[in-house]
């Protein structure tokens, strides 16, 4: 071992060295290292709690861009929410990002496809349009619209009004797997030749989804539930009005302590989350609810769509949010969700639930009311 007068000296070209060939120095387990090199390695991001407000910041912003950026800019007018602790990455929490999307009125934009998994939640507009191989999808507020992975699918909106969706995508995890990848040369088979295409045909029904799979317990035997690649949910739409007359049919049940009224989005034909990737609930906190502390391993993202003002109180420190805004919620954080006012709020959440229970990694713990933690997974 180097002289103890000489040890500083030695350590800093050591930590300098390993800085400088790309590696950790993993007996360095505390922040209080002095020296830079090291501190710069333990330095790693992570997703925070945050609110982005809808009314204050995403909606001027939103209605700025579709003044400036036209179709002819880009096809992708969307604000993409970044969370500051994982800045610069385009990751709301670190496996999953929401993003706003204002369309002008009769706009819709050519198909692409993507590796990246996406949904498509009405906010505002009732002729907001989702085509999805071949299933021209027109949609409202509290309409979820999947896009798999995959998928050719185009957007924008068949009415005379501006319509605004919002959109979760599982692209931050699909970025570390790095299997990220895009194809916009969509093209359809005419005669003996493949011609590009600016808009999908149609090959179902508008009111296929709903049709062949909107009616729990019943499983049709005469079509084929292979849809895009089969990797997902083979139901492309799911609607708000079953979805909301079934919170409000159980408005009186006792609820989960920790969820409240929490229904899930499933895959019809097995029961599952509707990606392997991502799974989204509708949740209702009844009028004074409050629900107890959770803290689990999975990352979420809460829209508030129905109802009054609310807040969510995430390790210790209250978020206040409104219609329309983002909450993220990292995975390792308690969370209690807070509802003061004498009418329901309605709560859409996205959770990366499924990628970590098929890692053998999702657990969650609860605060009883006497303020003891219990493991409830």
């Amino acid at each position: 071992m180097a002289d103890r007068s000489n040890l500083k000296t030695a350590l800093d070209r050591l930590y300098a060295d390993v800085h400088k060939g790309n590696m950790f120095p993993f007996w360095a387990t505390t922040t209080e290292v002095p020296n830079d090199e090291v501190r710069q390695l333990m330095r790693s991001r992570r997703a925070i709690p945050f609110v982005w407000s809808y009314d204050e910041l995403i909606g001027p912003l939103l209605k700025r861009s579709a003044e400036l950026i036209s179709m002819e800019d880009s096809e992708r007018r969307s604000l993409i929410l970044v969370n500051p602790g994982l800045a610069p990455t385009r990751a709301t929490v670190s496996t999953m990002y929401t993003s706003y999307r204002l369309n002008d009125p009769n706009e819709v934009m050519p198909p692409h496809r993507h590796s990246p998994n996406a949904i498509r939640f009405g906010l505002t507009g009732h002729r907001n349009f989702t085509g999805v191989e071949g299933e021209d999808i027109v949609f409202g507020p509290g309409d979820l619209v999947l896009t798999p992975h995959d998928t050719w699918h185009n957007h924008g909106n068949k009415g005379d009004e501006p319509a605004v969706n919002l959109s979760v995508l599982d692209l931050p995890l699909v970025e570390v797997l790095n299997a990220i990848y895009f194809e916009h040369d969509y093209k359809e088979k005419e005669g003996d030749s493949f011609v590009k295409k600016k808009e999908q045909s149609a090959r179902f029904t508008a009111d296929y989804s709903w049709r062949v799979y909107g009616r729990g317990g019943y499983m049709p035997r005469f079509v084929s539930h292979h849809r895009g690649t089969g990797a997902a949910s083979p139901m492309y739409v799911y609607r708000w009005e079953p979805m909301r007359q079934f919170l409000e049919e159980h408005k009186d049940w006792d609820g989960d302590p920790y969820e409240a009224l929490k229904i899930e989005y499933i895959d019809p034909t097995n029961g599952e989350p509707v990606y392997k990737t991502m799974t989204f609930f509708a949740q209702m906190l009844r009028p004074g609810e409050k629900t107890l502390p959770l803290k689990q391993t999975a990352s979420l993202l809460v829209t508030p769509f129905e109802g009054p003002r609310g807040y969510s109180i995430i390790d210790g420190q209250r978020h206040e949010w409104g219609l329309f805004d983002t909450l993220a919620v990292p995975g390792g954080s308690w969370c209690q969700h807070v509802n003061e006012s004498s009418e329901p709020v309605v709560l859409f959440v996205a959770s990366d639930e499924p990628t970590l229970i098929k890692l053998g990694l999702f657990k969650r713990w609860g605060q009883t009311p006497d303020g003891d933690t219990i493991q409830l997974d």
